[in-house]
């Protein structure tokens, strides 16, 4: 549970306010942590290469995508922002992206070297996030949010059945993502040693 601050009417001073874990914002959150297993069984139903189950698997991996722009919104509105929902939410973005390039690369329509870009970079973040948790949380930067909704642009685009001569987008796509995945991973490691050293001192 976190503590937010809220005036108080007549005196002007802040009265503690006792956010929940258990919210809305939060629930939206561990929805999309669902959602990537039921995602990966329609990924790969049919061989993974039906078009009516990669339909599927693309409209649920749209969804739980959407649900992270939704949770973060929500939170932000009505002031449920917790630290649970710091930690839960790029991993729950880092389990459904993971989960998209894996299994398209399984399938052989993605090269493995590009999934293992995004993987160690997405691992370092989440292990940098527990290395400093005692000192304070890093959230989402601008430049995170953009690496993330390129990414998901990037899959929807590979996981779609499109025809052949529309397929350049997603490389286009993936260029992209890979670019920023590796520029805000840098930047992600400055946080960290910065957050570290200035609460140490």
């Amino acid at each position: 549970m976190t503590v937010e601050n809220r005036d108080l009417p007549g005196d002007g001073k802040p009265e503690p306010r006792a956010v929940p874990t258990l919210n809305v914002a939060n629930l939206l959150t561990l929805s999309r942590m669902v959602l990537v297993p039921v995602f990966v069984l329609a990924l790969f139903a049919g061989g993974g290469h039906d078009v009516w189950w990669r339909s599927v698997a693309t409209a649920l991996f749209a969804i739980a995508s959407l649900t992270d722009q939704v949770d973060g919104w929500v939170a932000r509105r009505y002031g449920l922002i917790t630290d649970f929902g710091k930690i839960a939410d790029p991993i729950a973005d880092k389990a459904l992206i993971g989960a998209a390039l894996v299994g398209l690369s399984l399938l052989g329509e993605l090269p493995w070297w590009a999934s293992i870009v995004i993987a160690v970079r997405e691992i370092g973040v989440t292990l940098l996030r527990f290395w400093v948790i005692r000192y304070g949380v890093i959230p989402a930067s601008r430049g995170g949010k953009a690496k993330t909704l390129t990414q998901i642009a990037a899959i929807v685009v590979f996981l779609l059945p499109l025809p052949t001569t529309v397929t350049g987008l997603n490389w286009t796509l993936l260029g992209a993502a890979l670019v920023l995945t590796v520029v805000t991973g840098i930047d992600y490691v400055f946080q960290a040693v910065r957050l570290r050293t200035a609460a140490r001192a």
